[in-house]
């Protein structure tokens, strides 16, 4: 029987553990979890301790990161929004970690699980509306009336409005979700074919897997963490400005 394309996606777990009815089980994406937190905390450490005037390769890498990140923060959000490089750093750190140790064969893409992107996304969008409900109270919700729009006009542009705050936190979660998982079922349908076709043929998707699997690490994963991670500023400084309505808007 052939195996599905689908089957590097299946968790079974590896300890089952239930608490107060609900399913806190170790599998294959939980210790995925923890292999990225320590690979990107070892590497930050390391770049962090070992800091010279001539970097070396981990030091250059930390610092190429950081100040991307920075950047990324600075033109969406401006200096204020600094204060969130921490969660910023944090979030598009994790992704593209879990994107690209995802690749290597044997290991588990954690971001191909819309359940994990969908925590993460809603999280980002509660904590936006937190954030602006925080800073500006009921002004807050001058967010759902967009700059200039006359008042006859209201009640066509707010129903559009509250509709596309609460398509975000969906459509940030089924980007990279719909994405990471795309890739994987290429990638798996290509070595499939590997594997089953005759010797003379199955150069053909070898080569296609290669492409494949390098256009995953060199664009797709970072490319994927990145427009999380551009989003999530957009959407924090959003709460911040209020689309341009709070004095501190830049």
């Amino acid at each position: 029987m052939e195996e599905s394309p689908l089957h590097p996606f299946e968790l079974h777990n590896y300890v089952p553990i239930n608490l107060g009815g609900l399913d806190i089980s170790i599998n294959k994406a939980v210790i995925m979890m923890w292999v990225v937190v320590a690979v990107v905390t070892f590497l930050m450490i390391k770049a962090g301790s070992a800091r010279q005037l001539v970097p070396g390769k981990v030091q250059s890498l930390a610092e190429i990161l950081v100040d991307f990140i920075r950047n990324m923060i600075l033109d969406t959000m401006g200096k204020d929004g600094m204060k969130f490089f921490p969660l910023i750093a944090t979030l598009f750190l994790f992704i593209l970690f879990c994107n690209w140790l995802g690749l290597i064969p044997g290991t588990y893409t954690v971001t191909s699980q819309i359940i994990v992107t969908g925590v993460f996304a809603g999280a980002i969008y509660v904590l936006s509306l937190a954030l602006g409900f925080a800073l500006h109270g009921m002004k807050f919700l001058g967010i759902l009336v967009p700059p200039g729009t006359p008042g006859w006009m209201l009640p066509l542009m707010v129903p559009i409005e509250i509709i596309s705050q609460l398509a975000r936190p969906v459509s940030l979660a089924v980007r990279l979700f719909a994405n990471m998982t795309a890739g994987h079922t290429i990638l798996a349908v290509l070595f499939g074919m590997v594997v089953s076709l005759p010797f003379y043929v199955s150069w053909l998707p070898f080569a296609g897997t290669l492409f494949v699997n390098t256009l995953e690490v060199c664009l797709i994963a970072p490319i994927q963490a990145y427009i999380f991670t551009i989003l999530t500023c957009v959407y924090l400084g959003d709460a911040v400005t209020l689309h341009g309505h709070s004095e501190h808007a830049h």
